[in-house]
């Protein structure tokens, strides 16, 4: 395998564990290797470094799939936005008279600046930043200093850009020991492959010195070409990954719909509640 020198990443990606092609846990020795992981990680590290900007102005709206989630959020509640990017979610918020908490995490800084510029004489708001793929992401957020548990953890279009499924476990792991009990995680995932035209934005693994032997089934390049071109990496749910994810972490399932896009097609979303006796 080789790997363009670009997309070398720094890090500890040591933790991380791939699928086979039939969704089966492989052992450990036949894992996600560190330097395929740091490369799917430098990708999209990269595209937001990058395009930053292009990308915040395609986010000014919430789409139909988030908006129908909050209005089901009470004001009252403390929250957990993780990959909040440019603050738009918690602009809404702030529209609707929310007077909880709400601690917007996001690894762009760039994205971040915009958040804190829109938003924010508003003590209940906090932007941090944090990189999901590291150890230690949920450092800073005041859980372990004796703070309240959150009510709710809200990651849309978030979990697709972490490559490894060991990688996604420990996120939502660490997720599941950050809320009450009976508390709720309430994330997305894209579903471009529902999509003809996102179809046509697949781009083959050579294109980042990668090939199809070296990612986890389910794992894709699509291109991005508004402002310049570049790459992301995003990794694509179904419904039954997502139903052994849950299993694994601590949740039940209470809700799933799909939304968003010309087919309202293009989001799965997923509401997930703490486990009883987890």
């Amino acid at each position: 395998m080789s790997i363009n020198r670009s997309l070398r990443g720094g890090g500890d990606y040591s933790a991380l564990t791939s699928l086979n092609r039939t969704g089966d846990r492989l052992p450990q020795e036949m894992s996600l290797k560190p330097e395929t992981a740091a490369a799917l990680v430098t990708i999209n590290r990269q595209f937001y470094q990058r395009l930053a900007k292009e990308f915040s102005a395609t986010r000014l709206r919430l789409q139909p799939g988030v908006q129908r989630i909050l209005a089901s959020i009470p004001n009252q509640a403390r929250i957990l936005d993780i990959g909040c990017g440019n603050g738009t979610l918690a602009l809404y918020l702030v529209d609707r008279g929310f007077n909880g908490s709400y601690i917007g995490l996001d690894f762009s800084l760039e994205l971040l600046e915009e958040a804190r510029a829109c938003a924010f004489p508003y003590s209940a708001f906090a932007f941090q930043p944090g990189d999901l793929s590291q150890i230690g992401w949920e450092k800073g957020l005041g859980h372990s200093k004796g703070f309240p548990p959150f009510d709710y953890v809200l990651a849309f279009a978030v979990l697709h850009h972490l490559p490894g499924s060991e990688l996604r476990r420990q996120v939502v792991s660490t997720v599941r020991s950050l809320l009450a009990p009976s508390a709720q995680f309430i994330h997305s995932e894209w579903q471009f492959l529902n999509s003809s035209r996102l179809r046509l934005r697949l781009q083959p693994w050579d294109s980042a010195g990668l090939s199809a032997d070296d990612v986890e089934a389910g794992d894709y390049l699509l291109d991005w070409r508004r402002g310049g071109f570049s790459l992301r990496y995003v990794h694509y749910f179904d419904t039954a990954e997502l139903e052994s994810l849950a299993a694994q972490t601590g949740f039940n399932i209470r809700q799933t719909f799909l939304a968003d896009g010309e087919n309202h097609r293009l989001g799965l979303y997923q509401v997930w509640e703490v486990a009883d006796g987890n």
